[in-house]
């Protein structure tokens, strides 16, 4: 008998739970339908041709969201102009970018001297000051301009000029009326960035046509040493220290900046990483670069009140040991087999700071101011770290004996890209 009662409760419970089950799939179904004109939520019909859309209001008022909207305005696109002396019968320099305004030849090439379009970066308005708006942008975007235009996010296109230029950091700052100019951005602590913490990017990426996009990824590294190549001789002429970022970064997107979360520029967009097509090429995804804002802000500083950065030189002109041969370094050089970096002096110049240190030609620098030097980028990376008056050890070999002495470093009158 207890058996038989225990069979009836379960009997009971099933259908009691069925039931429940049962009101709980036919309740939710009339809910969603007595709803639906309040919440937006999809009718269920078996009506053909009555697909409707949503109408639930869905709130976007995120952190990227509001970076772009209150920095948008001072992110510009910086126009390249230069003469374009030949001629193009193929109808191509239009779909590279060249002019195709109807008073160009219907062949479709330019009158000799006459300024085109050369190349398009971008920018950002960081100062607004006695009617003028300062831009920061690159040093290779700018370089080689003969006339340089600056497209505002509303499409305003202003003439700009050159405040000053670096080709050692690859910065540029120009000017242009700040009447039309409503939006400045600001400079953050890059020392204070964080690996990992949301990085966005806005720009110009392969020109005008695309400005004031946005991308967003992380600081992906900090304090990462890069090469620095010159772009007329392709030589490495030193190191740059940069912030690495996954955000999207193009051609175009050069002279942008690098953003955090709170809207601050924590640096501009310089250069990335990408593969040459070499099928036993990687292929590199998300590895962009970007100069410092710590480092921005002191060079554009001296670049308004200078128009130029005044660094130390030491008066030589120099080669890589190794670029010279074993039997030189023998015969010539008379240097120990343990030397096997370092930088030789083909010419020191009088009067100058190496040669007031006591330095020849033919001597073989191996450390400046306390830092191991194994070839002309470290040494110039290693000179830009003082300041012209500075006193700095050298140790350097001559006929294989092991010297030091001590710099004092002065300004170079001449091209340092020819003598240091």
């Amino acid at each position: 008998m207890k058996q038989s009662n225990s069979l009836v409760k379960t009997a009971v419970v099933a259908l009691v739970a069925a039931v429940i089950g049962g009101g709980v799939v036919y309740g939710g179904v009339n809910l969603l339908d007595n709803d639906s004109s309040s919440n937006g939520s999809v009718v269920n019909t078996n009506k053909s041709g009555t697909t409707q859309v949503s109408n639930v209001k869905v709130s976007t008022n995120s952190q990227v969201s509001n970076v772009f909207k209150h920095t948008k305005n001072a992110v510009v696109s910086v126009i390249n102009l230069q003469s374009q002396t030949s001629t193009d019968d193929s109808g191509l320099s239009e779909f590279f970018g060249g002019s195709s305004d109807s008073s160009s030849s219907s062949s479709g090439s330019s009158a000799s001297g006459s300024l085109e379009e050369y190349s398009e970066g971008s920018g950002v308005i960081y100062k607004k000051s006695d009617g003028k708006a300062y831009i920061v942008t690159n040093n290779h975007v700018v370089s080689g301009s003969q006339k340089l235009e600056v497209i505002l996010s509303d499409g305003t296109k202003l003439t700009a000029k050159k405040v000053g230029t670096d080709s050692v950091t690859d910065l540029a700052v120009l000017s242009i009326d700040a009447d039309k100019v409503t939006q400045v951005a600001s400079f953050g602590d890059s020392d204070k960035v964080k690996v990992g913490e949301p990085a966005i990017a806005i720009g110009s990426p392969l020109g005008s046509e695309y400005a004031t996009s946005v991308t967003q990824g992380i600081v992906s590294a900090k304090n990462r040493t890069v090469a620095v190549t010159d772009e007329t001789t392709g030589q490495e002429t030193g190191e740059a220290t940069v912030i690495q970022t996954d955000a999207a970064i193009n051609s175009g997107n050069s002279g942008g900046p690098l953003l955090n979360i709170q809207g601050q520029i924590i640096g501009i967009n310089s250069m990335k990483l990408s593969s040459s097509g070499s099928s036993t090429t990687a292929t590199v995804e998300g590895m962009g670069f970007a100069i410092p804002s710590n480092e921005v802000v002191k060079i554009i500083d001296e670049l308004v009140s200078n128009g130029k950065i005044v660094r130390p030189a030491l008066g030589v002109s120099m080669a890589d040991l190794s670029n010279i041969s074993a039997t030189q370094q023998k015969s010539i050089l008379k240097l120990p087999t343990d030397v096997t970096g370092g930088v030789v002096l083909m010419s020191v110049k009088s009067s100058s700071p190496a040669a007031n240190a006591g330095l020849k030609k033919y001597d073989v620098i191996t450390s400046l101011g306390g830092k191991k030097v194994t070839n002309s980028a470290d040494l110039r990376t290693e000179l830009y770290n003082h300041k012209v008056g500075d006193k700095v050890a050298v140790e350097y070999y001559r006929d294989s004996a092991k010297k030091s002495g001590t710099i004092t470093l002065s300004e170079n009158t001449s091209q340092l890209s020819v003598t240091e």
